[in-house]
């Protein structure tokens, strides 16, 4: 197994911010829950949480934080949390949908299969991810167990993906797991 092909999981730290998508929060009517559960999980995988922003369950609000935080920041990774329910506030993935430029739909596809394990609402859950720029956009959950849950379902991928986006140059295909499937 060559050294180089994994160079991107050697614990490289990822810029990574997060959005808090909540009325309630946004005009301080509860604490947030969601940053510390999320700080506490990237820890365990040597991230750190970079930068937080709080915001209502507006449209403009929820793209102004992200404009901000691909454009500008240029951060690797943009959590989301919040507001991708079904409830006629739940608008994030609305929000998000029109500034993803390549979507990764195995991404929610893969949390949602992970909380279907826990609750079988979670096939309601309505969110997204993709890239906007080099900056990896993922709408999670507003349960800060949940989105505990579904950002560690795909945190390795997300991670791999993350270094491909910035032009990481290894080759990252499984080659001894291939070499065995050939006819010999």
């Amino acid at each position: 197994m060559s050294e180089h092909h994994h160079h991107h999981h050697h614990g490289e730290a990822l810029g990574v911010a997060l959005i808090v998508v909540s009325d309630r929060a946004a005009d301080g009517r509860r604490p947030d829950k969601c940053e510390p559960a999320l700080r506490a999980f990237l820890e365990t995988r040597g991230q750190a949480l970079a930068r937080v922003m709080v915001v209502p369950d507006e449209i403009p609000d929820i793209q102004r934080a992200i404009r901000e935080l691909a454009d500008k920041e240029r951060f690797d990774l943009i959590l989301s949390a919040g507001g991708t329910g079904v409830a006629p506030r739940d608008v994030t993935p609305e929000a998000t949908r029109p500034l993803i430029e390549r979507e990764t739909p195995g991404l929610p596809e893969a949390m949602r299969a992970a909380s279907m394990a826990v609750t079988p609402y979670a096939m309601l859950s309505r969110g997204l991810a993709g890239f906007r720029g080099a900056s990896l956009i993922i709408n999670l959950p507003g349960s800060p167990k949940a989105a505990v849950e579904n950002l560690a379902a795909v945190f390795d991928a997300v991670a791999h993906g993350v270094g491909k986006a910035k032009g990481d140059p290894t080759d990252c295909a499984p080659i001894p797991a291939r070499k065995k499937e050939e006819p010999r």
